[in-house]
């Protein structure tokens, strides 16, 4: 996967801003995370950047390919994901199901997904919660 970035994002509800101006750019490998106080637009930002919300203003790119307006299906099959702290897509999915179902989206067939998804959770020190 390219490098992934956003520029500029603004997103409010009702009246009220709840992103002002994000912009990240993440490498292909790098690992991040958005700290801040409840409230603070974190969730808001991946929601966007996932297209799970539109942006009020603002782009999202893969590397110079620009997804804003991609459906949220079509950015997973390019790598784009979010998983998020609290089940909140697929909840009666256990873990690996969840990730399968996500690599499936890209486009790999359910052996490769599973093979692959528990690898991943095998690097990530979680393989004992895949039933969860």
């Amino acid at each position: 996967m390219d490098c992934l970035s956003a520029s500029n994002l603004f997103k409010s509800y009702k009246n009220r801003l709840v992103v002002n101006d994000v912009s990240i750019k993440v490498k292909r490998g790098e690992i991040v995370g958005l700290l801040g106080p409840n409230g603070a637009g974190k969730t808001t930002t991946f929601y966007m950047i996932v297209g799970l919300v539109p942006p009020d203003q603002g782009n999202v790119f893969l590397g110079n390919q620009d997804v804003t307006n991609l459906p949220m299906h079509l950015r997973a099959q390019k790598g784009i994901s979010y998983l998020p702290q609290e089940p909140s897509v697929f909840r009666k999915l256990t873990v690996e199901e969840n990730v399968v179902a996500v690599m499936e989206a890209m486009g790999l067939p359910s052996f490769e997904g599973k093979k692959k998804a528990r690898a991943l959770l095998r690097e990530l020190n979680i393989l004992h919660i895949k039933n969860a």
